[in-house]
């Protein structure tokens, strides 16, 4: 059974350590595993009781009288916040309750919710890329497993191509803005990607989805074919955080002699100053996002 310290759950729920401790001194919320050394380590029911709890406090109600309150209320107190809620804290909180209950159909029907309430960009840019945000922050802390990030990306993996093919591709001329989406060689992680990949689609731009694993020589033997050729990556495990400056300085070299233009997004790129003019980093999706919309 997997377990989480305390400091998982602050990061799952944005509940600090010491309101969590002080729930369960004073109303018996949580009751963890302790250590000899008395270190407290919560199930994934305890999580996801907490993550429900969040959400009800969020929205009016107060934790003496969610403590009282079973299972069955509670689960019934969520569902009827129902439609009415704007919150995205609520519709993130919901999004991590199905992916730590692997429920598919419970991740279907909040994306669907919200895409009704508020659009298919608004589902991308204000939950879908967040909550990837989040989750990679918990993966990294190992407060979720492999198996966990692989079920939701490949439900959002999905319903962006879905989204993708409902944009008809356009065409450009030869002067015009291209954009190149790729992932570096031994880079898997393509949702981020994907989601800027149908955002430039939808925004009228042309967009080519290069995929996994590209070598950036094939990115060099494009640019004669497109002058003005912006190449995008979104960087989640390679390069490492140590190894970026040299990927940068290799991004440079080979590329030298050419116009093309790149904008790599990540964490790994947080605080790094380009290494030359025609490269571009950004901290994170929205920055990435927000500057090649407004290009």
């Amino acid at each position: 059974m997997q377990e989480f310290s305390i400091k998982d759950l602050e990061h799952f729920t944005g509940i600090k350590a010491h309101t969590i401790r002080a729930w369960e001194q004073r109303y018996g919320l949580l009751n963890p595993r302790r250590t000899s050394t008395n270190i407290r380590f919560y199930s994934s029911e305890d999580l996801k009781h907490l993550l429900n709890v969040s959400l009800l406090n969020q929205h009016g109600h107060k934790i003496s009288h969610i403590a009282s309150m079973g299972n069955q209320e509670i689960r019934a107190a969520i569902r009827s916040l129902g439609t009415s809620v704007t919150s995205e804290d609520h519709w993130l909180g919901m999004l991590k309750i199905s992916m730590l209950s692997f429920d598919e159909q419970l991740f279907r029907s909040v994306s669907s919710t919200f895409e009704e309430q508020s659009g298919i960009s608004d589902l991308l840019l204000k939950l879908y890329l967040p909550f990837m945000g989040q989750i990679g922050m918990l993966w990294l802390t190992s407060a979720i497993c492999p198996a966990h990030e692989h079920f939701v990306s490949n439900l959002i993996r999905q319903r962006l191509f879905r989204a993708v093919d409902e944009v008809p591709a356009v065409d450009a001329g030869y002067d015009d803005d291209v954009f190149a989406l790729f992932l570096p060689e031994r880079e898997i992680h393509d949702v981020s990607l994907l989601m800027v990949h149908f955002l430039l689609r939808k925004a009228g731009y042309r967009s080519l989805f290069l995929g996994q694993s590209v070598p950036l020589e094939d990115l060099v033997q494009m640019a004669p074919q497109f002058p003005r050729l912006k190449c995008v990556a979104y960087c989640t495990t390679f390069p490492s955080e140590n190894g970026a400056e040299d990927y940068l300085r290799r991004v440079a070299r080979e590329s030298q002699g050419t116009s093309l233009e790149f904008h790599f997004a990540g964490r790994v790129f947080q605080g790094m100053e380009a290494v030359q003019d025609s490269i571009h980093l950004h901290g994170n999706g929205q920055s990435l996002i927000g500057t090649l919309l407004s290009s």
